[in-house]
């Protein structure tokens, strides 16, 4: 796993100067001003994360995995469908964890007027009112699509890249949800419950640990699902 690290170039940080001071534990050198992870220190972190979401998903949990920015938003609809959980692809929508109620509201709003949409119920409009009803599915499926079944606050957050997100982690820190997230070196590792140190600009890393946490929370539904004797 080590060398598949590498070769993903989990390994690769920021520039030093760009580098936050908390995650000096986690890096093992400064090459060309560029600061190496220490991949064993990743793999502990991510064997710990993956014990944390075996366990989630093992008491049928809810996991919202949130990306907004490449290569994370490129990644993580697949890899939340994988997992059959909830994701955020486009825009983190300002309380969501926060105003869950209000929330709840405008996806009951959005899954109501999809289904009036499927029913055929606006081919009664004018045309003018139609073509406004579609516009309106269209940008609520694109804030929303990821969240249709999210039924109640998620029980973690799986996040890549905290600095870009921190809207969602400060979300999830106030509600007590705890968060996964991939923490490069230039992140404030302390800011969630379970940092994974990898590079957070990689597909390649991205996808790795993203392919890591998802076949956790499998391995934890298969748990969920075994009947007991």
């Amino acid at each position: 796993m080590l060398q598949k690290m590498l070769e993903a170039g989990v390994h690769v940080g920021h520039q030093k100067s760009k580098g936050h001071p908390k995650m000096k534990p986690y890096v093992f050198t400064t090459r060309q001003s560029i600061q190496i992870i220490n991949v064993e220190k990743t793999l502990e972190k991510l064997q710990e994360a993956k014990e944390f979401l075996k366990g989630v998903a093992a008491k049928g949990g809810v996991v919202l995995f949130v990306a907004t920015k490449v290569p994370g938003k490129m990644l993580v609809k697949n890899a939340a469908a994988e997992a059959g959980m909830p994701w955020v692809q486009v825009r983190w929508l300002g309380g969501t964890l926060t105003n869950f109620p209000i929330f709840l509201k405008r996806l009951e709003y959005f899954l109501g007027q999809e289904q009036k949409q499927s029913k055929g119920e606006f081919d009664k409009y004018p045309k003018k009112e139609q073509v406004l009803f579609a516009r309106e599915l269209a940008s609520l499926e694109t804030k929303m699509g990821g969240l249709k079944s999210l039924k109640k606050l998620p029980d973690a957050l799986i996040v890549v890249d905290i600095g870009e997100h921190f809207s969602a982690v400060r979300e999830a820190r106030k509600m007590g949800v705890p968060v996964v997230a991939i923490s490069d070196t230039n992140a404030d590792p302390t800011l969630v419950s379970h940092p994974v140190p990898a590079n957070d600009r990689s597909i390649l890393s991205v996808s790795l640990i993203l392919n890591e946490l998802v076949s956790a929370l499998k391995e934890g539904k298969a748990k969920a699902e075994v009947p007991t004797v």
